[in-house]
């Protein structure tokens, strides 16, 4: 028991010291890049930022290359100070994500022998196995909350457009997903952006290392518990 909470205290150090480094490399960044954010989302992208939103959610739902929390980070830390809208933000970023989602599980449904293998390639990750079994494998809690995991989103609809799933339920638990996504990432880079309003680029990258602890914080923590349930039974 002792050890289990020495673990347990020096990985929450670990945590603490991480987002602090992390804050300094931002705001070295910050002072470096003249206030610029590291994203194609800027304040003199104008009107078109909303545009530059989606077709980055869309394309971050195709490929794990596109900035797809960045890109929501940047754009509502930019609402934050007043160039851009947040619920057009979370708008744009909810429908890329829908819209994503189901680009891939139509192109998953339509050219089984180029995704099957990519998707063979993902499952046989000892940590995309993991993750799979952690969620579950209904298609509302995969949809749902394999949204915030990145590389997730791919094996997901995929999977789905593979196996044929039914499209309305698909579109319907995908868009609980996209929307629920967006409100909550947008939200929390808004009000880290708001306390942070002299640090934007601090703001953007904080935003998203609350978001990976958080979700590496509730796996551990399940994770331990369904190991220590059998010992208790």
């Amino acid at each position: 028991m002792a050890a289990r909470s020495r673990r347990g205290v020096r990985t929450a150090l670990y945590v603490v010291l991480a987002l602090a480094v992390l804050v300094a490399i931002a705001v070295v960044l910050h002072e470096l890049g003249a206030g610029d954010g590291f994203s194609t989302v800027t304040p003199e992208s104008g009107n078109w930022a909303y545009l530059a939103v989606f077709l980055l959610i869309v394309g971050d739902a195709l490929c794990a290359i596109f900035p797809g929390e960045t890109t929501l980070n940047a754009a509502s830390t930019l609402a934050a100070q007043g160039v851009l809208d947040l619920p057009l933000v979370m708008i744009a970023g909810a429908a890329g994500a829908v819209c994503g989602d189901s680009a891939l599980y139509w192109i998953a449904r339509k050219n089984r022998k180029r995704i099957q293998p990519k998707l063979d390639a993902a499952l046989s990750n000892d940590k995309m196995a993991a993750a799979m079994d952690f969620i579950g494998s209904s298609a509302p809690t995969l949809l749902i909350f394999g949204r915030y995991v990145p590389g997730m989103r791919f094996v997901v609809n995929a999977m789905y457009g593979l196996a044929a799933h039914p499209y309305k339920n698909f579109l319907l638990w995908s868009a609980v997903g996209g929307i629920t996504w967006s409100i909550y990432t947008c939200s929390l880079a808004y009000l880290i952006g708001t306390a942070l309003a002299d640090f934007p680029l601090a703001s953007v990258i904080i935003s998203g290392a609350v978001t990976t602890v958080a979700i590496a914080v509730v796996y551990l923590t399940v994770r331990r518990r369904r190991r220590t349930r059998p010992a208790a039974n």
